[in-house]
C-alpha cells in the first residue's frame, strides 16, 4: 500500500509520461491486462487513458491495478497512473 507521500512522488514522476495503454469501449480484457503487465515490467510506472464509454473511471482503474497486481497511484480525469516495482533492477526509489 502506498503512502500519501509516495503517491505524490509517483504523480510527479508520471506527470510528463504519455499514456501507453488506452482502454476502449470493450473495457478490461485479457489482452489489455497482458499489455499492462508487460508495460509495468518494462517501465514500473505507466499512464493509462480510460475511454469515455468504458464505465466508471475509478472502478476501472482499480480493477486494472488489481488484475496486474499493481498500485493505483492516481486517477485524474480519464487518466490513471499505475505503479509496480520491477522484480530485477528497479529504477524508481520511493520515499519512506
Amino acid at each position: 500500500m502506498l503512502t500519501g507521500k509516495q503517491r505524490r512522488y509517483l504523480r510527479s514522476l508520471g506527470h510528463h509520461l504519455d499514456p501507453v495503454i488506452h482502454v476502449g469501449k470493450e473495457g478490461i480484457s485479457e489482452g489489455l491486462i497482458g499489455a499492462a503487465d508487460v508495460a509495468l515490467e518494462e517501465h514500473e510506472l505507466i499512464k493509462i487513458k480510460l475511454g469515455e464509454s468504458a464505465g466508471d473511471r475509478h472502478e476501472m482503474a482499480a480493477a486494472l491495478a488489481e488484475a496486474c497486481t499493481a498500485e493505483l497511484a492516481s486517477v485524474l480525469g480519464r487518466t490513471a497512473l499505475l505503479y509496480r516495482r520491477r522484480k530485477e533492477k528497479p529504477e524508481i526509489r520511493l520515499p519512506a
